[in-house]
């Protein structure tokens, strides 16, 4: 028993629990493995350190590879870029790159390990330019014909669309002579400032390139790909909505018997490994204080212990005289909600920090405590209406 008088544990010894376990979770990430080519002043460097939450091709550490190319990483980081040199008309420059993508791939499979292989290969062109050489289209051709790179998907970016127009219209056309590319995306990675006080061009098209690669990568890679970018929020709740029902399928299968109406800290590990689960898919540091302020506003204080309570006594009111096997479907269909109910509201506050509606620190107040058990008391009445749905006669 704590101070609260119930079975809970100790708030800080929850929240020190979830630190360490977001700590674990973001070294378990598989690293994703990005080859970038292209010809030079394409602006590369723009496009990665403006897709990824960290600079790596500013600050990381490159080491050559081959000849031709480089590969930059960062310490704690699941990401590498393996950047390659300019490509131009060249011919013998042109089969260098080519023979030393090969081979960053070849290494890679032989080591039988997901993180170690290339997973996605970006050709970028700059639009501009208005040309995409015929040679390009034959190196890009002879590229995706080769037996290792069947499962290495080939993105091609058009860099610098200032133009949308003019990047639709190269679009088409590179879809039309290379057809072997997976797909073709209009990026313009930082705003642009036009002449004679016209308005700036807003960046877009990032948020398009990471969906796009989302869609390509293996499930093993979602949440790796979820973590290192920062563009995307569609894609950072959709792989945090997997996790959480995952955990909620989790909470179901313990939940053997139904929840005892005073309380419900028998479903506390399960959610705060799903909460860990989740920060790293957003990649959010978030303090010990901003933590406290989150888990008192939902576990702590009995947080989840009155919700469970109020759906419990909500359902009976509906099934009253219920027998056995029905109660631990109760117990099992309420420790889901529970689940679902935090999750959403976690990912939710992640949500607002990410498109910075307020900074994680802005929850440790009472303000911010307000703002949590609000939602929180929203996605729990969602809760109950879904626990009624799914029994007899809901």
């Amino acid at each position: 028993m704590n101070a609260l008088g119930n079975s809970y544990p100790d708030i800080m010894d929850v929240v020190d629990k979830c630190m360490a376990l977001v700590k674990d979770e973001v070294n378990d990430l598989d690293k994703l493995n990005i080859i970038i080519c292209g010809k030079s002043g394409v602006g590369k460097s723009t496009l990665i350190n403006s897709v990824f939450r960290e600079d790596i091709c500013e600050t990381g550490f490159g080491r050559p590879v081959t000849q031709e190319m480089r590969r930059w990483e960062r310490e704690g980081f699941p990401l590498a870029i393996y950047d390659t040199k300019g490509f131009e008309l060249d011919k013998d420059v042109q089969k260098n790159i080519k023979d030393g993508i090969i081979t960053a791939i070849r290494e890679g499979y032989n080591k039988n390990d997901i993180g170690e292989r290339i997973h996605c290969i970006w050709y970028c062109v700059a639009t501009p330019s208005d040309r995409f050489e015929d040679d390009e289209a034959k190196w890009l051709k002879e590229l995706a014909a080769m037996p290792e790179l069947k499962d290495v998907p080939i993105l091609v970016i058009l860099t610098k669309s200032y133009s949308k127009k003019q990047a639709a219209k190269m679009r088409d056309y590179i879809l039309e002579v290379t057809p072997e590319v997976a797909q073709v995306v209009c990026v313009l990675a930082q705003d642009y400032e036009m002449e004679d006080d016209m308005p700036p061009v807003k960046a877009y098209g990032l948020d398009t390139l990471v969906n796009v690669m989302a869609g390509l990568l293996p499930a093993s890679l979602q949440k790796a790909l979820a973590n290192i970018q920062k563009v995307s929020l569609e894609q950072k709740v959709q792989v945090a909505r997997n996790v959480m029902y995952g955990f909620v399928s989790t909470a179901i299968t313990e939940a053997a018997a139904p929840i005892p109406l005073a309380d419900a800290a028998m479903l506390v590990p399960t959610q705060i490994t799903m909460i860990a689960a989740i920060a790293t898919v957003f990649g959010v540091h978030i303090g010990r204080n901003s933590l406290v302020s989150i888990l008192s506003a939902t576990l702590g204080a009995g947080g989840a212990t009155i919700i469970g309570r109020n759906v419990v006594s909500n359902i009976f009111k509906f099934f009253p005289g219920i027998g056995t096997a029905a109660g631990i479907a109760i117990g099992a269909a309420t420790a889901g909600a529970l689940t679902l109910a935090l999750g959403e509201t976690f990912i939710q506050i992640m949500s607002r920090v990410f498109v910075g509606e307020f900074e994680v620190k802005d929850l440790e107040g009472p303000k911010g405590r307000k703002l949590i058990s609000k939602i929180f008391n929203t996605q729990s009445k969602v809760a109950s209406e879904s626990i009624k749905s799914i029994l007899p006669n809901g």
